[in-house]
């Protein structure tokens, strides 16, 4: 178990900003206003709270050597990783001399030669936890369809860590995960990003650091769902009314708590007493978080003009779009995308389950980057995260056969760096560099190849799969009558 080789100190950092969402104001936050060399010291916003960061680890040094590295940055035929303190210390060319440096005494080398090496995979869009495996209605916690919009909810709260589909997508060569509620309302809740390390809890999991999400959805999936009650949003215009009154309820309640910070101005010698905050509300509060940039926003979204769409609502309101997700038609706004910053994620091949996946193509991956767009292949799907490799290596060849230039690194970067970005984690993971946290997979074989598999993962420094052990099984597998562990 990780837990063995990981000293996470006297200091665990806790998300300051999760518990804006799920507690009410400290006491400190909640006195009356104060002097302090002349100016008025206001009570804090709620919503407004520090940023948290990442844990210091204490790990053995690990060297892994002479093996063919796809850093994300460049491919080098013979490196050398040096791991240490759960960071990668060196990435490069093989250094004898730096190894030497490098190895501590109680050090590991292994030599990986005719192997390849890349950074940990990460997948921008999943449900495992939250639609956990084995698909029954006591698993289904990814939506809650009792509201179009339910901001205040949090998918960490649904997460199952003995979700047996974990550890495969680990032993797939994926390190992080992004967690999120299901498209069924138009704001579906937060989401958060896991490492796959096997923990008995979420906070264990949970990639500190990186930022959390809001889940929002349009297209066909919100207005089907309330429609078929007869409810609202039935159509798609109402799904931008009911939107929009979101965010418009979003700032009415942040005037609230500005009206309430104004009474403290004149000193609390003129305030007795002190004037009692407005009531809270953790879902406005999520609201405002993604208007004023703490939380990143996810949108699940098909078809161009609904993207643009969004991206109107998004302006009128002064929140970004991180990235669509899913976003068959975004090839045709590439250059809109690229302008304003805004990532995609996607998939290879999926289209036509529905009327708005009807119009996908093969190139959109590479017509993406071509245009400079971040984009990322993401999974959607217990299955399909075990094989993101081969999926890229799919999209990369549509691109080449379509005359769309399309590099390995390139194509690496859509399960590493891109998607990284896409999670706002591009600083800590997505590429094998000195100071990134050491999430490192070793395979077989070119990864790009069918007939690849993965030998090694490290997630922080740490063994946390190897395929000469096998998987290790979830708990909800064991003991179960004809269970075969493979």
């Amino acid at each position: 178990m990780l837990g063995a080789d990981r000293c996470l100190g006297a200091c665990t950092v806790f998300l300051l900003g999760m518990l804006g969402a799920s507690c009410g104001l400290s006491t400190a936050a909640m006195v009356p206003s104060t002097e302090s060399s002349g100016q008025i010291e206001l009570p804090a916003l709620p919503w407004q709270l520090e940023e948290e960061l990442p844990l210091a680890y204490s790990t053995r040094t690990v060297a892994l050597a002479h093996g063919t590295m796809m850093s994300g940055v460049g491919t080098i035929a013979d490196s050398l990783i040096v791991m240490r303190d759960g960071r990668i210390a060196y990435a490069g060319p093989f250094d004898s001399e730096r190894l030497q440096n490098e190895l501590a005494p109680d050090g590991s080398l292994i030599d990986i030669r005719g192997l390849y090496v890349t950074p940990g995979l990460i997948d921008t869009h999943s449900h495992m936890g939250v639609y956990a495996m084995p698909q029954v209605r006591a698993h289904a916690d990814g939506n809650e369809a009792t509201s179009p919009t339910t901001p205040g909810v949090y998918a960490g709260d649904s997460f199952w860590p003995q979700d047996p589909a974990l550890s495969r997508a680990l032993a797939a060569g994926v390190t992080t995960v992004h967690i999120l509620p299901g498209s069924a309302n138009l704001i579906g809740g937060r989401g958060v990003t896991i490492k796959l390390q096997p923990e008995t809890s979420l906070e264990s999991m949970r990639f500190v650091g990186a930022p959390y999400s809001l889940k929002m959805a349009c297209g066909e999936n919100p207005k089907r769902v309330y429609g078929q009650r007869h409810q609202p949003p039935s159509t798609r215009m109402g799904s931008v009314l009911w939107t929009r009154n979101a965010f418009q309820d979003a700032l009415e309640y942040r005037q609230k708590f500005l009206d309430w910070q104004q009474k403290h101005r004149s000193g609390p010698e003129h305030v007795d007493p002190a004037p009692s905050p407005p009531t809270r509300d953790f879902g406005l509060e999520t609201l405002l978080q993604a208007i004023e940039g703490a939380i990143l926003v996810q949108v699940h979204c098909y078809r161009a003009d609904e993207m643009l769409r969004m991206l109107d609502l998004a302006d009128e309101f002064g929140f970004r779009v991180r990235a669509f997700h899913h976003a068959v038609e975004a090839y045709k706004i590439r250059e809109v995308l690229a302008s304003r910053h805004v990532g995609v994620s996607t998939w290879f091949d999926w289209w036509g389950f529905k009327a708005e996946a009807y119009d996908a193509i093969f190139e959109t991956l590479p017509l993406l980057s071509e245009a400079r767009v971040r984009a990322a292949l993401h999974s959607d799907d217990a299955m399909l995260v075990q094989r993101l490799n081969q999926e890229v290596a799919k999209a990369m060849t549509a691109g080449r056969i379509a005359d769309i230039e399309v590099d390995r690194e390139a194509a690496m970067r859509w399960i590493t760096a891109d998607a990284a970005w896409i999670l706002g984690i591009e600083h800590l993971v997505g590429t094998l560099e000195e100071g990134k946290m050491a999430d490192v997979t070793v395979w077989n074989a070119d990864p790009f190849s069918v007939y690849a598999s993965v030998t090694q993962v490290y997630v922080d420094g740490v063994l946390a799969y190897a395929a000469s052990e096998g998987r290790r099984p979830s708990d909800f597998e064991l003991g179960q009558p004809g269970t075969k562990i493979q």
